[in-house]
């Protein structure tokens, strides 16, 4: 129904019209009686075997939903009816705020891609800490973390914790973002000191709770083998509990689409088919070069069973979907899980 209905319709709108149309409407749906019922129904495949302990965690299944899809927590409930193994959430900044100017967000509908240059826009922390709050599924939450944009980096660390100590009662585990390419310098922060720096001082607050939180990081495909090398010994001084590996890209190479529809774009963070090589090339590196001791979300260019078996046999311990969920629609997460069963 989604290829032959909805996906033509919904890519005859802006992207980020679309975007919100959906989200009108499934919670608009999950309101009916029924509803969650019948999703469940159509698009959830449990079985035992799919299950995963990763980071201490228990994870029904090894799929779940990349951040900047449900960046303000409105639809946790909802997308736990679609077989998601869990949800991160975010980008959340302390405090809220609109993100880049409009359009932002275009698709590459012949390469099967996304340009984003969304900004973080979200609600703020303690507004999705409240919603949070009030769920009523019980599936795994991640919470991805970053700073305002007006914040300067020397003051980043501060923003990093406020928003931590803000959302830590009401995620499962936390992943601090200094990779996105849309808010000005926020990649600087990715260089050794400043990381550490910014990472020691999340983690000292995460430790000093009774009961501390899984805390990754999000890292770029952009980064040279020495920079992951560098993310790896920073992972280890900073004791963090793993990585996320990819987020978008600012590379532009190999596509279809024509130099002057990328000119009419602009700038932005590439997601969707054409990262899906270097996503899995950075995650069996660092996989490699860890000796597997560090547990990786893998995340770039799944659209197909096949591409999350080549992230988990890459290293990965879990796989993540975003511009894959929106060209194939939600009956990608059932077919993922159901190739891992067949596959075993």
């Amino acid at each position: 129904m989604y290829q032959a209905l909805l996906k033509p319709l919904l890519f005859q709108l802006d992207a980020e019209q679309a975007h919100h149309v959906v989200f009108d409407n499934l919670k608009r749906g999950c309101r009916l009686p029924g509803t969650t019922a019948l999703l469940r129904s159509l698009y959830d495949f449990a079985h035992p075997g799919l299950e995963r302990e990763v980071f201490g965690l228990k994870f029904r299944n090894p799929v779940g939903l990349a951040a900047g899809f449900d960046k303000n927590a409105e639809l946790t409930d909802a997308l736990a009816c679609l077989g998601f193994g869990f949800v991160e959430i975010g980008t959340v900044t302390p405090r809220p705020q609109p993100g880049n100017p409009v359009p932002r967000l275009f698709r590459l509908k012949q390469d099967e891609a996304l340009i984003n240059r969304m900004g973080f826009n979200n609600e703020g922390a303690a507004a999705v800490a409240s919603r949070l709050r009030q769920r009523r599924s019980t599936i795994i939450i991640g919470g991805n973390i970053g700073k305002n944009k007006e914040t300067p980096n020397e003051q980043a660390a501060a923003d990093y914790v406020s928003a931590f100590e803000t959302l830590f009662d009401t995620v499962d585990y936390f992943v601090v973002n200094v990779s996105s390419p849309n808010t000005p310098n926020l990649r600087q922060l990715q260089e050794k000191e400043p990381l550490i720096r910014l990472l020691q001082q999340v983690q000292e607050c995460n430790q000093a709770k009774p009961r501390p939180k899984p805390l990754l990081l999000k890292i770029a495909p952009d980064l040279t083998d020495g920079q992951l090398d560098d993310i790896l010994t920073i992972a280890a001084e900073t004791r963090l509990s793993g990585l996320v590996a990819t987020n978008t890209t600012l590379a532009r190479n190999d596509l279809r689409a024509t130099p002057s529809q990328l000119a009419a774009i602009g700038a932005g963070g590439l997601s969707g088919k054409p990262l899906r090589q270097r996503a899995t090339e950075v995650i069996r590196y660092l996989h490699r070069r860890s000796d597997g001791g560090l547990p990786i979300i893998g995340v770039g260019g799944i659209a197909s069973a096949a591409d999350a078996q080549e992230k988990l046999a890459a290293g990965a311990s879990l796989v993540q979907l975003y511009t894959g969920f929106i060209y194939e629609g939600p009956a990608l997460v059932k077919r993922i899980n159901q190739a891992l069963v067949a596959a075993r």
